[in-house]
């Protein structure tokens, strides 16, 4: 085997040989094209064997060499604002800073303007990535990311933290992207559902990464979908698919458009409140987003999604139902609890366990039985009083008869009977108001409790209502977090069948 320091002098003795060559025949007043091509080296090689060879002929170490002399620039004019703008926003993009100059009038292109920012900025190295394309209509991606984000409606210095979804199709890299309250599954459906409407069709496979909404769990390497999201799949006939955790590059198409949602949507830019940046990024999703030149496919995302929409699948005719669904026992005041508010119900249901719809817009109450009783607008946020619907009139609260009050507790378990009538015989002028508080204690505590409370009360020969909700507040699990009040009227009337 060769010496490696005998092979490296030869190769230096090569380059010499050639540079002594390229020297020799430039001096005869050969021009630099014709060496080359005698050479056999190109011309920027030629062009270095020359400087290199003047700079050690005609300067001292105390010269350098002599610098090209700049030429005017249609960005001169304009470097001091470009300052400005680094000044006030250190990570502004080239194309951001290229869109303030054109509403200075600049009429240059970005290509100077990227190459002036670099000159002046400090660039790290970059890593590559290898990105796996796909045919039309074959798969698209979804994620979420959250941005602190400073309304200029806020306190001075308090930034809101704002939750972005993002949608993009593979091919096309067409995207929808939405501002979202939560991350929660019933919110990634109604996003989902949104994007399909407003791509108009739905791939054969979408990606994701490993969040709960979609995946449960992981089994010998391979994701186990949530059940739900397996039927919202099916629904729109997609196949889902996840990335390999720990490997976020493999959703790098959703990842990196949030990249973008950064350095020019969100990057030196004012929002004054939570509407207005819903606004001015559904006008960049038109305006900007869709007929940028992307860097990948060297195309409009808009143009190629002509050519990738005929390849996705049809939307159905009815679309996922993503209304939550839950039992609520209407209280004493004729009224259903959610989230704060007090949605009326017909008064012959108090106490009743009610099956209750809540969609994105509406709360649908149906009675025990299933029947369809009352629909209700959704409080919005911060909306004033506390009661949605038409409700009694004050001083007119509504009471049920003592008739189904008797009849609503036999309905508890069978041995409910005996202690009705063991309270009629011991509590003979007011048995109707322990019946009553009795059966509101259905408002906070569940059946069995009670029950379990009522056979103790039977054990002990306690007869009062206040008893047995004392003994449910120490032994058992309240409904809700906070303990519904209830006051039943203690008078004549209370005893009336």
């Amino acid at each position: 085997m060769a010496n490696y320091n005998s092979i490296n002098k030869v190769n230096k003795m090569k380059d010499e040989n050639t540079g002594n060559r390229v020297i020799v025949l430039h001096s005869m007043g050969w021009s630099i094209r014709r060496i080359s091509r005698e050479v056999g080296i190109s011309r920027g090689r030629v062009r270095r064997w020359l400087v290199s060879n003047s700079v050690l002929r005609d300067t001292t170490p105390e010269h350098g060499i002599k610098q090209k002399k700049q030429r005017k620039s249609k960005l001169d004019p304009y470097k001091s604002y470009i300052g400005d703008l680094l000044e006030r926003y250190s990570d502004i993009t080239g194309q951001r800073v290229y869109e303030h100059l054109k509403e200075k009038e600049f009429d240059g292109g970005i290509t100077i303007v990227r190459a002036y920012l670099k000159s002046i900025r400090q660039v790290g190295p970059k890593t590559p990535v290898r990105m796996v394309e796909t045919d039309p209509g074959q798969r698209a991606a979804h994620d979420w990311s959250d941005y602190a984000i400073l309304f200029t409606s806020n306190k001075p210095g308090e930034p809101t933290q704002v939750t972005f979804f993002s949608y993009i199709l593979g091919y096309s890299r067409r995207q929808y992207i939405s501002v979202v309250d939560d991350k929660k599954q019933p919110t990634l459906f109604r996003e989902l559902i949104a994007a399909f409407i407003y791509l108009d069709g739905v791939p054969r496979e979408i990606k994701s990464d490993n969040q709960k909404a979609c995946v449960d769990r992981r089994e010998l390497g391979q994701p186990v979908y949530n059940h739900k999201y397996l039927q919202f799949a099916s629904h729109y006939r997609f196949q889902p698919q996840a990335i390999t955790p720990g490997k976020p590059t493999e959703n790098l198409k959703v990842e990196r458009p949030f990249y973008y949602l950064e350095r020019s949507f969100l990057n030196a830019r004012r929002f004054r409140d939570m509407e207005d940046l819903k606004k001015q990024l559904q006008k960049w999703l038109n305006e900007v987003n869709d007929l940028r030149t992307h860097g990948t496919t060297k195309k409009r995302p808009i143009d190629l999604y002509i050519e990738e929409h005929p390849y996705l699948q049809p939307l159905p005719v009815n679309h996922y139902d993503t209304s939550h669904v839950t039992h609520l026992v209407v209280n004493q005041e004729s009224c259903v609890q959610w989230k704060g508010y007090h949605y009326v119900v017909p008064q012959k249901y108090m106490f009743e366990l009610c099956p209750v719809r809540i969609t994105e817009e509406q709360l649908v109450v149906y009675s025990p039985d299933g029947e369809q009783l009352i629909t209700h607008p959704l409080a919005q946020k911060d909306q004033k009083g506390r009661y949605v619907g038409a409700h009694q009139k004050r001083g007119k609260k509504p009471d049920l008869p003592i008739s189904d009050v008797v009849s609503r507790l036999e309905g508890f378990a069978p041995e409910m009977s005996k202690y009705i009538e063991q309270v009629k015989r011991h509590k003979s002028h007011s048995w109707g108001y322990h019946l009553r508080r009795l059966l509101a204690l259905k408002v906070n505590y569940r059946i069995d409790d009670i029950m379990v409370a009522v056979r103790r009360a039977q054990e002990y020969r306690v007869y009062e209502a206040g008893d047995i909700e004392g003994f449910l507040k120490n032994n058992s699990e309240p409904r809700y977090s906070v303990r519904l009040s209830f006051k039943p009227r203690n008078n004549s009337h209370n005893n009336e069948c």
